[in-house]
């Protein structure tokens, strides 16, 4: 399979162009391309690279030490590379806790694998470095949100394994709606 000669590895600094463009694919598939606030400069500030040097997964057969996560850089990436070194796709994700289990977990954020790159396991690849993540952590779950509409996801995540959570119902507050709640009994 093509995905066993891609490399994955955690994001450096010098990723952080390839990262924004792959960003702003997805926003665009996704229809959302208006609502990216995203800037390399903003990347930087928030991620937590791995140092400039670090190997990819293939050469040590796990995940180097990237830098530590922390309120003001939570999340962190994977980047997975073709043979030819075109960043074909990402894995934006975090740490989550379950509260029931008592164990962390990994939030993917965001899967992305360009479209010109797809059908060659690249999706299949960073969803099991993930998973691999987590059971090495002893952490209880791998998990992401997958628009309603996004019919090709939503079999590709059902073919490998994962459950729709229909019980559940994703809340948010952003913008004003988040000044004003933050500010509710100021």
């Amino acid at each position: 399979m093509a995905s066993h000669a891609a490399t994955v590895r955690h994001a450096r600094r010098e990723d952080v162009p390839a990262i924004l463009e792959l960003i702003l694919e997805l926003a665009d598939y996704e229809r959302e391309l208006h609502s990216v606030e995203a800037t390399e400069a903003k990347l930087l500030e928030t991620i937590a690279f791995a140092p400039d040097d670090a190997p990819d997964v293939a050469a040590t057969g796990n995940m180097p030490q990237t830098e530590a996560t922390s309120p003001a850089k939570p999340a962190r990436c994977l980047v997975l590379t073709t043979p030819d070194g075109v960043t074909a796709g990402i894995a934006l994700y975090f740490y989550n806790y379950s509260t029931w289990r008592a164990r962390p977990g990994i939030y993917l954020e965001d899967l992305y694998v360009r479209q010109t790159e797809r059908k060659r396991g690249y999706g299949k690849r960073l969803l099991v470095e993930l998973a691999k993540e987590v059971v090495a952590m002893q952490g209880g779950r791998l998990e992401w949100c997958v628009l309603k509409w996004n019919e090709p996801s939503i079999k590709f995540y059902e073919s490998i394994g994962a459950k729709m959570m229909n019980e559940w119902v994703t809340m948010r507050v952003d913008g004003e709606g988040l000044t004003k709640l933050a500010a509710l009994l100021d």
